[in-house]
């Protein structure tokens, strides 16, 4: 079992930035990924890194704005939002693999979840 609790989110004014904070207990964290979830609208996967960050992928609408990394020591994965837009507002969460993997993009694998931290994007 893995237990994951996001920090950071918070209010902040279109072209701020946030930084996004997972924090894992119970098992070292391998595949790690962030999704979010706007009311009304289905959850969407926004990056993905690997076990040792060698490996990152994101979604096409925050490649070059959003930033996924994380510290294996602290067992902690980020997520670097930069210039963010009202359209980004959402509950975003972070998700851990189902087992030990390098990395991942199946989402149906990402089965351990936190309980979300509220982004708030105002214009």
């Amino acid at each position: 079992q893995v237990q994951l609790v996001e920090s950071g989110g918070g209010l902040v004014q279109a072209g701020g930035s946030l930084r996004l904070s997972c924090a894992a207990s119970g098992r070292t964290l391998s595949s790690a990924a962030w999704f979010r979830q706007a009311p009304g609208k289905e959850r969407e996967l926004l990056a993905i890194i690997s076990w040792n960050g060698g490996s990152t992928s994101y979604a096409d609408f925050v490649k070059g704005r959003f930033t996924i990394s994380r510290d294996n020591a602290k067992n902690t994965v980020y997520l670097e939002m930069n210039r963010l837009e009202p359209e980004d507002t959402a509950v975003y969460y972070c998700a851990a693999a189902r087992r030990w993997t390098y990395y991942t993009d199946n989402r149906n694998e990402y089965v351990y979840w936190g309980q979300g931290t509220q982004v708030t994007v105002s214009s």
